[in-house]
């Protein structure tokens, strides 16, 4: 494990918590891919650890993530991608991230502060409970950049908001504050900034001090209750990404987002 990974991302286990925090406050936490592999290390961790009963996904600074490194992403597409390379990028990266979370046998707890998007916000959405603050919201920027939905969106959303309200979303972009979040079932507390941290260790003290193998089991019965196909879902998602990332639009998107200007969209 590289250095840059283990400090962007800090664990601790305590009373059979372990703590993850996102430690990236100068790159509004968003996540290179070594620092994603930590994360999945550490859910599988957690998995096989009797001593861990619950995780909690915490984050430093006014962000808790905004997704994937745009940067990194924006140097990768200076070189010419062999066909497929996206397609298995995104079923090895992303989407095995949210399914470390989704397949954790231990409950996860999404400690939100601030903003959430993209992969940020299916981090949180795929854990089983989101404590966020009153200022917290959550977006869905992919359409913005010329991306589909990316991070397993197109398989998660609309099963944690339904149908109608994941287009809305994912089409536009717009952002969805925790107050809407609570009303939609998607987000279980609210509280003011001050009260976060208390409020998600009161909830991650109950989870940690239940049936842990109960939840476990009560966990996978309840997500393989939603899931009728996962892998030709993320498969198809996989498979659009490879489409788009051919486009013009999202290296309009992208250069746009870097150079912090209008973007420019031409259509294909």
């Amino acid at each position: 494990m590289s250095d840059s990974a283990v400090d962007t991302v800090l664990c601790d286990v305590t009373d059979g918590v372990m703590r993850i925090t996102l430690n990236r406050p100068d790159k509004a936490n968003a996540i290179a891919p070594e620092a994603r592999n930590r994360l999945i290390e550490l859910l599988g961790e957690a998995d096989g650890d009797v001593e861990v009963r619950a995780v909690a996904i915490h984050s430093t600074g006014k962000f808790f993530c905004t997704g994937a490194d745009v940067s990194r992403m924006s140097g990768s597409m200076a070189t010419p991608r062999p066909t497929g390379t996206t397609m298995r990028t995104m079923l090895g990266g992303a989407q095995r991230l949210i399914a470390a979370v989704l397949d954790c046998g231990k409950p996860v707890v999404a400690v939100v502060q601030g903003p959430a998007a993209g992969m940020g916000a299916h981090l949180a959405f795929a854990s089983d409970f989101i404590v966020a603050s009153e200022d917290a919201w959550f977006s869905l920027p992919f359409v913005q950049r010329g991306l589909a939905l990316d991070a397993a969106g197109a398989y998660l959303l609309p099963r944690r908001m339904g149908l109608q309200k994941a287009k809305e979303l994912a089409f536009l972009g717009d952002r969805l504050t925790a107050a809407e979040g609570q009303a939609l079932g998607v987000v279980n507390r609210v509280c003011a900034a001050d009260q976060l941290e208390a409020t998600a260790a009161e909830l991650v003290g109950r989870l940690a001090a239940a049936a842990t193998t109960a939840i476990g089991l009560s966990k996978k019965l309840l997500n393989a209750s939603l899931d009728a196909d996962r892998n030709s879902a993320f498969l198809a998602e996989a498979m659009s990404q490879e489409i788009v990332g051919r486009t013009d639009d999202i290296k309009e998107g992208v250069a746009a987002f870097m150079d912090k200007r209008p973007v420019n969209f031409r259509g294909y």
